[in-house]
């Protein structure tokens, strides 16, 4: 029976496989030569993934790289079931002498990573369903909720997520960006950040999240899966 994973539970199941947990999805990236070999290197991930393919996988395919992303479309996280894909996948991958990496060495363009955009608001029930239309995004699977995010129905453009606020701030940007990265790509990412004129702002609650800064003091946060138990959200 499928059942969804905590976030230790699904990191743990595909870490040593070149797989990373990242809010409530399964992501690693494989290395091709081309264009040609990227779409056959897909095809061969999609006949791995079976009847299941549809309902889980997503592939990305570029010429010099295949992102692939496992998550339970139907409970909108990660379960038994993506898990026992990535071990599936990576072995077709690797049976086709290639391998499943999460980018985290210095010399990869960067590390498989997923974008959000937070929105600060005194009312995310009003504000909500501009961005849905606007946008032309949609709800999560049971997440409908006034306040709950919002995601790409087809999976291209950054979820959108409301941040409550207890009053007005208007001294600071309301509106900033969420890089989740793996776990263990955190700590070099931030370090590039501050190497090229950042500053930190806050790591009260890290490993969950760092607040960092740029000159102006427009603010991003680099996020990872640790530190969020009994917390909401992915």
């Amino acid at each position: 029976m499928e059942q969804t994973l905590s976030r230790p539970e699904a990191s743990d199941a595909v870490s040593a496989l070149g797989w990373r947990f990242l809010l409530g999805t399964l992501r690693t990236s494989v290395p091709v030569g081309s264009l040609a070999e990227g779409v056959e290197l897909a095809a061969s991930t999609v006949a791995a993934c079976g009847d299941s393919a549809d309902r889980h996988l997503r592939v990305d395919v570029r010429p010099g790289r295949v992102v692939l992303t496992l998550q339970s479309l139907d409970h909108a996280a990660v379960t038994t079931v993506d898990t026992a894909l990535a071990h599936r996948i990576t072995a077709a991958v690797r049976e086709a002498g290639s391998r499943t990496e999460p980018e985290i060495s210095a010399e990869a363009p960067r590390s498989v990573q997923l974008l959000e955009i937070a929105i600060d608001t005194l009312d995310a029930a009003a504000i909500r369903p501009f961005w849905k239309a606007v946008l032309g995004y949609a709800d999560e699977a049971g997440a409908d909720g006034p306040s709950d995010p919002l995601v790409d129905p087809v999976g291209q453009g950054p979820a959108i997520w409301f941040q409550q606020m207890d009053k007005a701030r208007p001294e600071r940007n309301r509106i900033h960006f969420d890089i989740c990265v793996p776990h263990d790509e955190a700590p070099r990412r931030i370090d590039a950040a501050l190497a090229a004129g950042g500053r930190l702002v806050s790591a009260l609650r890290a490993p969950a999240f760092w607040v960092l800064a740029d000159i102006d003091g427009n603010e991003a946060c680099i996020t990872t899966w640790q530190g969020r138990d009994g917390q909401h959200g992915l």
